[in-house]
C-alpha cells in the first residue's frame, strides 16, 4: 500500500487554494521549480497524475483533489496545535504556585500577593499550606514554583537547579504571662536570658519539629533541660496556653499574636532564624531583604538584629552566641560563614 507524505498533501492543498504552482511556491517560500520537482516526485511515488498544468495555472486531478482534502485537514490541525500551544505557554508564564508555612502565609504573603495582583491582574496564583521541611522537595519535583520555608542552623541542601535566597532573619522571643515576676519586676522591653527561665514550665512545639530542636539546643547551651508541660503543633496554641499562666514559650517574632494575658520579651542573646527561598532558575537576581513585618506594625527589632543581613551587625553585649554554620546559596553556589544559632526561612516576595 502506497502512503502519501504529509508534506505532499499540504502542497496539493496549497496548489488547489492558489490555483497555480507559483502561488503554492510563494506560500511555501520556495521557487516554482522546487514545487514542480515535488509534484513530479509525488506523482512518481504514488503512480498517479495529481496536477494538470494549463496556460492559466494548474488544477488538480480527481486523485489530487482527494489528497488535497487531507492536506487541508493537516493545515487546520497544525494551526490549531500552534494556537493551543501558545495559549498553554501564555498560561504557564502567568502561573505561580506558592507554598508557605503558616506564619509566612499570614504575614509575608498578603502584601506580596496584593502587589502581584495589581501588577499582573491575569496571573494564576495558587497558595498552599506547606510544612517547611517539604519546601525544597516540592519545588525540586516541579509541584511548586516557589516555597517559603523556615529552618534552623544549616539550611537545606538544594538540588543544582534550585536557588536559595535569604528573605529575612527573624529573632526568637520569650512569651510570658503578663503577671510573671520577670515582667512585673522590670521595665517593658527588658531583655531576658534563657538562664533566668531554667526553672520555668515550658509550652512548646511538638517534639520532632525544627522549632522544638531550636528550644532544646538553645536551652542546652544555656545549661539546662526545659521542663515541658504542654506540646502543640502551632505557635497560636502555644501563646494561648501561655495566656492561661501555665508556662512560658520561645516563639518566632513573626509568629507573635496579641493574646490576652501574655507579653513578650527579647532575648539578651537570641537564637535567630533566616529566611531563604528555593526557586527553579539560577538567573533570578538576589532580592533585597524585607523589613520584618513586626516593624511595619510599629515594633522595632532588638538592637542586635540588622534587618539588612547577617553582616555588619553592631557588637553584642553579654556572652558570645552559640556558633553554628549557616550556608548562603546564590545561584546554586554555597559559601559558608559562622553565625549565631539561626532559623533559616525561604521566600522570594520582594515584589
Amino acid at each position: 500500500m502506497t502512503t502519501a507524505d504529509p508534506g505532499q498533501l499540504r502542497l496539493l492543498a496549497l496548489i488547489d487554494r492558489h490555483g497555480s504552482l507559483t502561488g503554492a511556491a510563494h506560500a511555501l517560500g520556495v521557487t516554482p521549480a522546487a514545487v514542480t520537482q515535488q509534484v513530479a516526485r509525488a506523482e512518481r511515488e504514488l503512480n498517479v497524475p495529481l496536477v494538470v498544468r494549463g496556460p492559466r495555472g494548474a488544477s488538480l486531478t480527481a486523485a489530487g483533489a482527494l489528497l488535497a482534502e487531507h492536506g487541508r485537514v493537516i493545515d487546520e490541525q497544525t494551526e490549531q496545535a500552534g494556537e493551543r500551544l501558545a495559549a498553554l505557554l501564555g498560561h504557564l508564564s502567568l502561573r505561580l504556585r506558592v507554598g508557605a508555612f503558616l506564619a509566612a502565609a499570614l504575614h509575608l504573603l498578603p502584601p506580596a500577593l496584593t502587589a502581584l495582583r495589581h501588577r499582573y491582574p491575569r496571573a494564576d496564583v495558587s497558595v498552599e499550606d506547606l510544612p517547611s521541611e517539604r519546601g525544597v522537595e516540592r519545588v525540586t519535583a516541579g509541584e511548586l514554583d516557589v516555597a517559603v520555608i523556615a529552618s534552623w542552623a544549616l539550611p537545606p541542601e538544594p538540588s543544582p537547579h534550585i536557588a536559595l535566597h535569604t528573605l529575612m532573619r527573624d529573632p526568637m522571643v520569650i512569651v510570658l504571662p503578663d503577671d510573671h515576676p520577670l515582667v512585673t519586676g522590670s521595665p517593658e522591653g527588658t531583655p531576658l536570658r534563657l538562664e533566668q527561665l531554667r526553672d520555668e514550665s515550658w509550652v512548646t512545639i511538638l517534639a520532632g519539629h525544627a522549632a522544638r530542636e531550636q528550644l532544646d539546643r538553645a536551652a542546652g547551651e544555656a545549661g539546662f533541660t526545659p521542663r515541658i508541660r504542654f506540646q502543640t503543633a502551632t505557635y497560636d496554641v502555644v501563646q494561648a496556653l501561655v495566656g492561661t499562666g501555665i508556662g512560658v514559650a520561645l516563639v518566632s517574632r513573626l509568629a507573635l499574636t496579641p493574646v490576652a494575658g501574655t507579653t513578650h520579651r527579647p532575648l539578651a542573646d537570641p537564637p535567630r532564624r533566616a529566611r531563604r527561598d528555593p526557586v527553579r532558575h539560577h538567573a533570578d537576581s538576589p532580592r533585597g531583604r524585607l523589613p520584618h513585618p513586626a516593624d511595619r506594625r510599629g515594633r522595632r527589632p532588638p538592637g542586635d538584629l540588622d534587618a539588612s543581613g547577617v553582616s555588619g551587625r553592631p557588637p553584642r553585649q553579654g556572652p558570645a552566641p552559640v556558633p553554628t554554620r549557616t550556608t548562603r546559596v546564590t545561584e546554586g553556589r554555597p559559601t559558608s560563614h559562622r553565625d549565631p544559632l539561626d532559623r533559616s526561612l525561604t521566600g522570594r516576595f520582594s515584589i
